[in-house]
């Protein structure tokens, strides 16, 4: 694949990771309308239902239209949903479809953007443009909402209109990833049976079902971080816009700088250290009120721990898997990763409201170490099955 041609494809993933970046703004929009984190949870339920809609359609539609018109109607998907966030007046159950709607556009390009990168790459240089495609992602991700946090506080932008200006992003996105598509055309593949919801017995009684629960647990840490980090800091001086600027900033560069290093040292030992790491992070969380270094703090801390770890176990999912099982066991593990990120905000949101930011960080804390625990039993796993052997 030609530089000329990723470079629409790597600005579409930009711009549209930012439109599923803004559902970090959603408790200040919710609050802003007289709700509350309650509201934010709901939405972001709405947004799970969405991708569960969404993921099974990908695999239908890919092969006969390309994956990356998939990705480029996604995008446009994502833009509708954060459009009818911006026109929300009032807090009421239509709330809901705007929720749907990013939801379905997010799951459905988390699985077609690999899709067409792996359909314009070869085996030798497939990794190399992985990587360069989650790194751009994530600086999508949490980098649009740290630039909306500057502009609402500094520029004094209205909520509203920033919220505008992200779905106007994703329509550019979705310009960006249809010309990537036309640009550089696809090598033929041949089709593929989509079976992974029948292969979940199988896959549950290898070793990849420890990976596929450990990124849910991962990714409700990050999305209690992210989605509640406004609500998190209000009272303490600190500032949620440079929580994402720093974690943006530390993740892209631990990506950059350390990923090799990571690869090559024994990826069970990486798993551990990286997943204490994220958890540390946690635990900085609990002393923001203290004292504001802990803050920026957190935000390197979860950036090294979870952005590093994140396609580690990926990886592990598909080694630990038998070679037909694989792709639906990748299936599952994205189906993990939303309810993670879309699910645990409506429970965080309850217990927020109702018990307090103490209990909602030492609720995702928990959610940290039930990920390192099955990291450890699932390298036991493995020694037990060496021993036996």
């Amino acid at each position: 694949m030609r530089l000329s041609s990723a470079f629409f494809a790597f600005v579409g993933t930009l711009l549209a990771a930012g439109g599923y970046g803004a559902t970090f703004l959603l408790s200040m929009r919710f609050r802003s309308l007289g709700g509350t984190d309650l509201d934010t949870g709901v939405a972001l339920v709405e947004a799970m239902l969405g991708t569960f809609v969404g993921l099974p359609l990908v695999g239908w539609f890919a092969p006969r239209i390309g994956a990356a018109r998939m990705t480029a109607l996604a995008a446009l998907c994502i833009g509708l949903g954060v459009t009818g966030f911006a026109l929300m007046t009032q807090v009421s159950l239509l709330n809901a479809a705007p929720g749907f709607l990013v939801g379905f556009g997010w799951g459905a390009f988390s699985l077609a953007g690999p899709m067409s990168l792996a359909e314009r790459t070869n085996d030798a240089d497939r990794g190399f443009w992985f990587q360069r495609f989650g790194t751009i992602q994530m600086a999508g991700i949490a980098g649009i909402p740290a630039l909306a946090g500057f502009a609402i506080h500094s520029l004094h932008w209205t909520l509203g209109g920033v919220l505008y200006v992200i779905a106007a992003l994703c329509v550019v996105a979705a310009l960006m990833l249809e010309t990537f598509g036309r640009i550089s055309p696809r090598a033929p593949t041949l089709p593929v049976q989509e079976r992974w919801l029948r292969d979940i017995g199988t896959i549950a009684r290898t070793r990849a079902a420890y990976p596929i629960v450990m990124v849910a647990l991962c990714a409700c840490v990050f999305s209690g971080l992210m989605t509640f980090q406004m609500s998190l800091v209000q009272g303490t001086g600190s500032q949620a816009s440079t929580f994402f600027s720093i974690y943006t900033i530390t993740v892209v560069a631990a990506r950059w700088l350390f990923t090799q290093f990571v690869i090559r040292i024994r990826r069970e030992v990486a798993t551990k250290v990286l997943l204490a790491v994220m958890v540390l992070g946690i635990v900085a969380m609990f002393a923001v009120p203290y004292h504001a270094m802990f803050h920026p703090a957190s935000a390197v801390l979860l950036g090294t721990g979870y952005g590093l770890v994140y396609p580690i176990i990926q990886t592990q999912t598909v080694n630990d898997s038998e070679t037909m099982y694989r792709q639906a066991a990748l299936t599952w593990f994205v189906v993990s990763y939303f309810i993670g990120t879309f699910g645990f905000p409506a429970v965080g949101g309850w217990v927020l409201v109702h018990m307090g930011k103490e209990a909602l960080i030492a609720l995702i804390a928990v959610c940290g170490l039930a990920a390192l625990m099955l990291a450890i039993m699932r390298d036991r796993r493995r020694a037990e099955s060496f021993s036996g052997a």
